[in-house]
């Protein structure tokens, strides 16, 4: 990290947007990745500058062409969501996928979840279930939540209610809403033992 960087990067942590987005601005002058990212991020968040999804879709897409994980996953999220751009679940899969593949556990999530809907992409239970073992495996309480959701269902798997209770389980411990609801009804219906 330059020294520029680092700088603006200290501003960002030390709530400075104003300053974060002059230093930024110029390293995106220059063909910063990450730059561009934190400027995505300032103009989605409305930090420092007036808030515009459209600028920041901009931004996004120039960091994630360039292999910056976070910004392939923002991408993506604006794809699915149409936000700042128009809607577009197929782009959206394909961002999330070159996020995983960098690693992104909230984005090997988001896929499955596309895979499990068949939104962007033909629906494939099995791929959702390896997806959402993964993202779950690493902690993701929402990929936890699928996960045991595709278990209760048989759905890419072999129907199994244990690892379904477990794995909302997993989720409700990290706060997953749905998951806490679910395993407190079971609880009172007298299904399980917390």
């Amino acid at each position: 990290m330059t020294q520029k960087a680092q700088e603006a990067y200290n501003h960002l942590l030390n709530k400075a947007y104003d300053k974060a987005f002059v230093l930024y601005s110029e390293l995106a002058a220059q063909n910063d990745p990450v730059a561009h990212y934190y400027l995505g991020f300032l103009y989605f968040r409305g930090f420092g500058v007036d808030q515009d999804s459209k600028k920041a879709f901009t931004h996004y897409l120039e960091a994630a062409t360039r292999e910056v994980p976070l910004a392939q996953f923002d991408v993506a999220l604006m794809l699915e969501n149409g936000e700042g751009c128009e809607q577009n679940f197929s782009e959206a899969a394909f961002w999330y996928e070159e996020a995983a593949k960098r690693g992104n556990i909230d984005a090997f999530n988001n896929l499955a979840a596309m895979y499990k809907e068949g939104r962007g992409v033909l629906q494939d239970y099995q791929k959702a279930f390896i997806l959402f073992k993964k993202a779950a495996m690493a902690g993701n309480a929402s990929a936890q939540f699928n996960l045991g959701a595709l278990y209760d269902l048989g759905l890419g798997c072999e129907e199994d209610k244990e690892q379904a209770i477990e794995w909302c389980r997993k989720a409700a411990y990290q706060g997953h809403q749905k998951a806490k609801e679910i395993i407190m009804r079971m609880q009172n219906e007298g299904k399980i033992v917390f």
